[in-house]
């Protein structure tokens, strides 16, 4: 077993929700020999200095994330999405504790440190083909200086705003969130950054 983090302790011990589920995947974890910290306010699972699962309280379930979970597989048919524009992360959801099956977990987990330990990458290639919105293409085109901020932002970050500007049905809505990015945009942070 690996060695307790006591950011994690801290963590399991103020949790009102998922209490139980919570101690028994990270027991399931440790066992694996990962090492574990407190992430994104969750404890995240490592092996070898690379985050390989978090488990992650929401209100209807409890679930254990793995950030390459695309590459994993997925053998028993528990593994679901994170979302629609999801590309790598895959989840198992757990809604009790008497759902969670050491055996089958710690599959998922081993094939899960497997491609750590074999360096697997997702291939993200639909991240960077973005299709941006016509009118960020029509502002772009008109402000070059923030065409190159645009440019230089992280492709995940590049999606994010385009995620954003395009969910707006309306192009008088998709011009306004676009003008209201523009300051974060020069500034070179994402749409979700502070």
């Amino acid at each position: 077993m690996s060695h307790q983090s006591s950011e994690v302790d801290a963590f399991v011990s103020r949790t009102k929700s998922w209490q139980g589920e919570i101690q028994a995947l990270r027991s399931i974890l440790l066992d694996c020999r990962l090492g574990e910290a407190l992430k994104w306010g969750k404890p995240c699972f490592m092996f070898e200095g690379k985050n390989v699962a978090i488990i992650q309280p929401f209100k209807e379930h409890c679930s254990l994330m793995f950030f390459k979970g695309a590459l994993i597989q997925d053998v028993y048919g528990l593994l679901r999405t994170q979302g629609e524009n999801t590309q790598s992360a895959m989840r198992l959801e757990f809604t009790g504790k008497d759902q969670i099956k050491t055996a089958v977990v710690k599959a998922y987990v081993e094939q899960a440190i497997a491609v750590e330990q074999a360096g697997l990458e997702v291939d993200f290639k639909a991240k960077n083909e973005l299709e941006l919105p016509e009118e960020l293409v029509r502002i772009l085109n008109e402000d070059s200086k923030l065409a190159k901020a645009f440019q230089a932002l992280t492709p995940g970050r590049r999606r994010g705003y385009v995620l954003h500007f395009t969910g707006a049905k309306q192009s008088k809505t998709r011009i306004a969130r676009i003008e209201r990015s523009i300051p974060k945009i020069l500034a070179g942070v994402g749409i979700n950054d502070r």
